[in-house]
């Protein structure tokens, strides 16, 4: 049987809720392709803050602290934390 690796890509990602949402997070919000629930800044919410996303394999939820990634396609999907920080490394700009 063959074996193949994966071929490296560089991504664009952020900590949901934890770092600012960037332009590319923000577009999908504005075309409804994300749903934004309980993220109000200014006011504390009673139920943590989730963000809906319409993927090609249904909606996925990401969580707070979960990473939300831009893939070479412009697809954006989440990723809980110890995945994305055993796969990916950061990239130096």
């Amino acid at each position: 049987m063959a074996k193949y690796r994966k071929k490296p890509v560089v991504i664009e990602a952020f900590r949901f809720y934890v770092d600012p949402m960037p332009d590319w997070f923000m577009d999908k919000v504005s075309s409804n392709d994300v749903i934004l629930n309980n993220c109000n800044y200014d006011t504390p919410q009673d139920d943590p803050p989730y963000c809906e996303i319409e993927t090609l394999e249904g909606v996925m939820i990401g969580n707070e602290g979960d990473y939300i990634l831009k893939g070479v396609q412009g697809e954006i999907y989440p990723c809980k934390p110890d995945i994305f920080e055993a796969t990916y490394d950061e990239v130096n700009k």
